[in-house]
C-alpha cells in the first residue's frame, strides 16, 4: 500500500479505528461494515519501521538490581473511551498466557518475528458441580467449580509481519494465548473498547484442563496434525486462575509518530 508522507500510517489506523468503533458503540452497523475492510488493509500494511521500532536481538534473561527482565513489555500509543492501541514486545520464548477480552473487539498485527496464537470461545458460564465432568486430572475441589468455563478451541495459527491481523470479537476467538516463536517478536494491539474493570472489562486468566481420558491417550498419538484438527472441533474446559507468577508486563516509551484523536 502506498505511503502518504504527510500523514503517518499509524495516525490513519487510529483515525479509522476510532470512526469504526465509535459507530459500533452507537449501533451504526452500516458504517462499521463499510470501514472495517479499510482498517484491516491499513493494519495489514503497518511495519515495525513505521513505528520506528527495530527488531530486538535475542537476549538471555538477565537480572538487574535484583529484578528479572520482564518477559513482555508494552509501548502505549493512545487510548480513548472507544479504543486503545499499543505495541507488545515478547522476548525469546515469552508467552502471554491464555486470557479474555470481555465484550471487546480486537486486532493483533505482528511487526517483527513470529507468534503462535491459540484462540478459544467460551460456551457458557455459571456452571454447577452436577454439570461438570468429574474426571479432571488432577481432580478439582468443589469450590473451584465457579471458576470453570466450558469452551471450544477455535484455531491455532502462526502470524508473521507478512500476515494479516488476527481478529477477535466479543463472541469469537475472544480468549487467546500468544507465544513467541523462534525468537523475539512484537505486535500492534488494538482493543475496542479498552479494558476497564469499572465497566466490567477486566482481564481474566485461564488454564486449559486435562481429563483423565485425554491423559491416558496422550502416549498413543502418532499423528499430531490429525489430533490437532480433532481437538479444534472438541469442547474443552478452562479454569479461571490468578495471573501466572512467571508472567508480568513491563513498560517502555513508544518511539514512533505521535497519534492524536
Amino acid at each position: 500500500m502506498p505511503r502518504d508522507n504527510k500523514t503517518p500510517l499509524i495516525q490513519k489506523i487510529a483515525k479509522q479505528a476510532y470512526a469504526i468503533f465509535k459507530s459500533a458503540a452507537n449501533g451504526d452497523n452500516n458504517v462499521v461494515a463499510e470501514k472495517q475492510t479499510e482498517l484491516i488493509s491499513l493494519v495489514t500494511a503497518v511495519r515495525a519501521a513505521d513505528l520506528k521500532i527495530a527488531p530486538r536481538k535475542t537476549k538471555p534473561s538477565s537480572v538487574a538490581a535484583g529484578l528479572q527482565t520482564p518477559p513482555v513489555t508494552y509501548m502505549h500509543i493512545c487510548e480513548t473511551e472507544v479504543f486503545s492501541m499499543g505495541v507488545f514486545l515478547l522476548g525469546t520464548g515469552a508467552s502471554i498466557p491464555l486470557h479474555d477480552h470481555p465484550g471487546m473487539n480486537g486486532m493483533l498485527k505482528v511487526l517483527y518475528g513470529k507468534v503462535s496464537v491459540r484462540c478459544f470461545d467460551k460456551l457458557e458460564d455459571n456452571l454447577t458441580f452436577s454439570t461438570v465432568p468429574p474426571h479432571f486430572e488432577p481432580p478439582l475441589a468443589p469450590f473451584q467449580t465457579a471458576s470453570l468455563r466450558r469452551s471450544v478451541l477455535r484455531s491455532v495459527a502462526e502470524y508473521s509481519e507478512n500476515s494479516g491481523p488476527c481478529l477477535l470479537t466479543p463472541v469469537r476467538d475472544n480468549l487467546h494465548q500468544i507465544d513467541a516463536v523462534e525468537g523475539p517478536a512484537a505486535f500492534l494491539d488494538i482493543l475496542a473498547p479498552p479494558y476497564n474493570p469499572d465497566d466490567g472489562r477486566d482481564c481474566h486468566y485461564y488454564k486449559v484442563l486435562q481429563t483423565m481420558a485425554e491423559g491416558e491417550t496422550d502416549g498413543k498419538r502418532n499423528e499430531e496434525q490429525q489430533e490437532e484438527e480433532k481437538e479444534k472441533q472438541e469442547e474443552t474446559w478452562l479454569l479461571e486462575v490468578p495471573q501466572p507468577e512467571d508472567f508480568w508486563c513491563g513498560g517502555e516509551p513508544y518511539p514512533g509518530p505521535a497519534v492524536s484523536i
